[in-house]
Parts: C-alpha cells; structure tokens; sequence
C-alpha cells in the first residue's frame, strides 16, 4: 500500500481519485451527445489523472486537486476530439436555432419561447425538442476554440503571460459579462437548470428530480439554454473584434 518512502502507492492514489474522475465524466455528459460512453470518458479522465500525477510539483502553488481536475477534464476533451461526436448536421441546425434566437430576441425584446422557435425554423415542437435533445455537446466554446492548434490549450497559452494583452484582456472581461448578463436574461426554468447543474454540481437526474421533469427534459433545456449563450456572447465577440480592428485602422 506503501512506499519505501511513506507514500501511497500509485494504484492506490488513482482508486483514491477514481469518484472525482467520475464525477467530472458524468457532469460533462449533460453537454454531449447520447453516443457518448461515459466509461470512455472516466478512461481518457483517468489517463489525465497520471498525467497530473506525473507532473504535479509541490512548489507549483497550486493543490493537486485543483490540478488534477484541469488534466482530468482536458484529457476527457482531448479524446472528445479525436472523434465526431457531434454530426455536422446538428451543428448546421444549432447554427440556424441561434440565429433564430437572435431575430425574435431583437424583434420582442425577450427571450423566445420554443413555440416560437419553432415556428420561426418551421418545424413541429416536437422535432424542434428532439433537435435539442440530439445537440447535446453545442458547447459554450467548442473544443477547437480553446486550442491554439499546436496541441497548447487556453490555460497553458495564458498561465505563463507575464504582461497581458489590453486588449485580449478588454476581450475577456467583455466576453464574461456578456455571459453573466445572457445568464441573467435566461428564462427562470433554464436559468434554475443552469443554476443546479453549474453552481451545485448535481447531475441530469438530480435536476430532474428537483424540477419535476424527465432527464430527457433537462437535456433540452441544457441545449436550449446554452444556444442562448452562445448567441449572447458571439454577439459580444463580434464587437469586440469590431474595436480591435478600428484600433489597428487608426
């Protein structure tokens, strides 16, 4: 069990952090599609859980758990990516959801119902409810995005800046309350939804349970809500970029 040196062996650390793994593969199962195998993400979390293991220093300022999360999660995301787990399809009709989002948003003022979004996609309710339910894994960010395309991710680019970007960091700061402001203008069922999964950590069924609703529901609503978000926050990246490129012009 022990080391020559007073330690947990290895085998024994992982079984000591084989829930966290767990618990990371199935909160991230609500933003992915049904194809997904769970077990295959707590395979790939744990391969992350090693590499934490081998990695991690004490002198690097952080806990280890808090370390082992970011490898763990990115490990899940990394063997995400080697597969299309997401049909470009739904991508296509997510794409013209958040567009539909964002004209009945302008033309009432208010967040649209599903009604209305679907019948501005002319399409029945239902279809409109089960394209929700196939768009799990619409990510707030996709995967990509967070990559610089040299196998460095978001946290690994910014962790070793020493002097930040004004810009970059005008960016950033108006991309999260542009976030914090779509979350705010959510509908009160998927703002509570929102609320459960993100801020209490409960899982599909937990928060169906709580709201009285199938987990199949809880899903839709995910979907729904976060093309909410992600038609917020696009629209704030797009101005954004509109300054930096004024700024560049002058």
């Amino acid at each position: 069990m022990y080391t020559a040196q007073g330690t947990l062996t290895k085998d024994k650390q992982v079984a000591g952090y084989l829930p966290l793994v767990k618990r990371i593969a199935y909160l991230l199962m609500a933003r992915l599609p049904a194809s997904v195998e769970v077990d295959d993400l707590i395979q790939n979390g744990l391969i992350g859980l090693l590499d934490a293991m081998d990695r991690f220093e004490d002198g690097m300022g952080a806990q280890f758990e808090t370390y082992a999360v970011q490898r763990i999660r990115g490990s899940m995301l990394d063997g995400l990516r080697e597969n299309d787990w997401l049909p470009r399809s739904v991508r296509k009709e997510m794409r013209r959801v958040e567009e539909a989002i964002r004209v009945l948003e302008h033309e009432n003022g208010r967040p649209p119902s599903e009604a209305e979004l679907a019948k501005a996609l002319d399409m029945p309710l239902a279809d409109y409810q089960k394209l929700l339910l196939d768009a799990r894994g619409h990510q707030l960010v996709y995967i990509d995005e967070v990559s610089d395309g040299n196998g460095e991710d978001y946290l690994d680019r910014h962790a070793a800046a020493s002097v930040p970007d004004p810009l970059s960091i005008l960016e950033e700061a108006g991309t999260r309350q542009a976030l914090i402001t779509a979350i705010e203008a959510l509908p009160e069922r998927e703002k509570m939804m929102m609320s459960l999964y993100y801020e209490q950590d409960m899982n599909l069924r937990e928060i169906g349970e709580v709201m009285g609703v199938t987990e199949s529901r809880v899903c839709q609503l995910h979907s729904q809500a976060v093309a909410r978000l992600r038609t917020a926050v696009t629209g704030q990246g797009k101005t954004v970029r509109g300054r930096r490129g004024a700024g560049a012009a002058a």
